[in-house]
């Protein structure tokens, strides 16, 4: 198979270098990238015959120029590493240089911009693929084959808890500004959300307990389990038996059992690649269920606590 073209924009941020690993790792050459931070030197460690803008206009016109030129260099895929409210902009970018786009989450914060994306998507005849890789990892996809092999009479409980502490910093970057990252429920419950609905079937209702610009939290009844969750980027939310140097818990509980996954998380965006390069990769409305689901969220008004609260909010609004 021939080596694929690839580009890439937010060279510089956070996420990047595990998209980079996928596109070495699968044989495959990135020969152009963009970020208006220029701390890019992670380029050097995949080649030096990169192509590097600091301006996406300059991106954008050289990309056409590959593109008009048949250039040998001419792109196969973009893929998106830039903050969650340039997704968009950024695949209409690739789809315009008749290039496969690969975007990270969310695709999109608004879910009525994934009509627009789909006509584009059609209009050039090109793919938009999101980046949905714990439906990759292992043990999740024996667990997901474990209930749907023996169906239960009555719905699972499910507790998830994810606090990932963040700095000063968080808070005056586009993350910490709702409407660039979507919030907390966007900006890091994506992820879960997508699996759990993926897991358990489609959602039912929903209801939010309790929201701030670094905390989440609320209830989810799904086709096959009820779900209280919670989420932050407040270091103060971590469990006294994590905070010995973590920075970082992340804990789902079914029917009271841990469900143990922290292994496997190294190559899930290569196993991303590899997949999307055979044709398998997840399409713009594999994501929609969860887009819905967090604006939803993101829109809803606090409801009182009830027996289908986290545990964790019920010990905040305590000391309110």
């Amino acid at each position: 198979m021939r080596q694929k073209n690839f580009a890439i924009v937010g060279v510089g941020g956070f996420v990047a270098p595990r998209h980079l690993k996928a596109i070495s790792a699968t044989g495959n050459r990135i020969v152009a990238a963009t970020d208006p931070n220029d701390s890019v030197g992670v380029l050097d460690q995949f080649s030096f015959d990169i192509d590097y803008f600091v301006e996406i206009e300059r991106f954008d016109r050289h990309l056409e120029m590959l593109r008009r030129r048949n250039s040998p260099r001419k792109i196969d895929y973009l893929t998106v590493c830039s903050p969650n409210y340039l997704h968009d902009a950024h695949c209409r970018l690739g789809l315009r240089a008749e290039a496969d786009v690969i975007c990270e989450k969310p695709l999109v914060i608004n879910p009525w911009n994934l009509d627009l994306l789909a006509e584009v998507e059609r209009e050039s005849g090109k793919r938009i693929h999101s980046i949905l890789q714990l439906r990759l990892h292992p043990k999740l996809i024996e667990l997901r084959n474990e209930l749907q092999r023996v169906e239960s009479k009555t719905k699972h409980l499910v507790d998830l808890t994810y606090i990932t502490g963040r700095g000063h910093w968080y808070d005056y970057s586009w993350k910490g500004q709702h409407e660039k990252s979507g919030g907390v429920a966007t900006n890091i419950g994506i992820h879960f959300f997508d699996l759990l609905i993926w897991l358990f079937g489609g959602v039912q209702s929903y209801k939010v307990y309790y929201g701030d610009a670094h905390s989440i939290s609320g209830s989810l009844e799904l086709r096959s389990a009820v779900v209280r969750w919670f989420l932050s980027v407040d270091a103060q939310h971590l469990p006294q038996s994590a905070k010995s140097g973590m920075t970082t818990f992340r804990s789902i509980a079914l029917d009271g059992k841990e469900v143990e996954f922290s292994d496997g998380f190294v190559d899930l965006h290569t196993r991303v690649y590899e997949e999307l390069l055979a044709g398998r990769g997840f399409a713009i409305e594999d994501a929609r269920p969860s887009i819905e689901l967090v604006h939803s969220i993101r829109h809803a008004r606090p409801s009182p606590l009830d027996d289908a609260a986290h545990p964790s909010v019920v010990k905040m609004q305590g000391k309110l």
